[in-house]
C-alpha cells in the first residue's frame, strides 16, 4: 500500500507542473497562435527595434516558468518604453504566436480600427499602450 502511494504521488509530482502551466506554457506546448494572454516577466535582452513596415520596440523576457518571448511593441502606435533595461520586469496583455523559441506576444496596444483587443505594457509604474 505504501508503495502504491509512493508511485501516485510521484506521478503526481512528475506531472503536476504541466497541469498547473499557464496559458502561455500551455500555447506554447501545443503551437498554438491568436491567443489572448496576460503575464509578466524579466527583461532579458533589449534588441534593435524592427523598422520595417511598422516600427517595433523589441525585447526578450523570461517568464518565471523560464520560457522565454519575444515582445514585438508597436511604437507607430502606442509610446515607447523609455529607458528598458536588461532586469527590468514588464507586465504584459496581448496576443500570443508560436514559434519554437518560445514565442512572440504583440498587439501590447490599442487598435485604431477597434477590431481587435486592446493590449498594453506595465513598466515601473507606467502602462503603454
Amino acid at each position: 500500500m505504501k508503495k502504491l502511494f509512493l508511485i501516485l504521488l510521484l506521478g503526481f509530482c512528475v506531472y503536476a507542473p504541466t497541469a498547473l502551466s499557464g496559458p502561455i506554457e500551455q500555447a506554447y506546448e501545443k503551437h498554438q497562435s491568436n491567443v489572448q494572454v496576460q503575464g509578466s516577466g524579466t527583461v532579458t535582452k533589449v534588441l534593435s527595434d524592427d523598422n520595417n513596415g511598422s516600427r517595433h520596440q523589441r525585447f526578450i523576457l523570461k517568464l518565471t516558468s523560464g520560457q522565454t518571448l519575444l515582445i514585438a511593441h508597436n511604437i507607430d502606435i502606442a509610446p515607447r518604453i523609455p529607458g528598458l533595461a536588461n532586469g527590468d520586469r514588464i507586465d504584459f496583455y496581448g496576443e500570443y504566436e508560436w514559434n519554437s523559441k518560445g514565442g512572440v506576444i504583440h498587439w501590447t496596444h490599442r487598435d485604431p480600427n477597434g477590431k481587435h483587443p486592446g493590449g498594453w505594457l506595465k513598466h515601473r509604474g507606467q502602462t503603454y499602450q
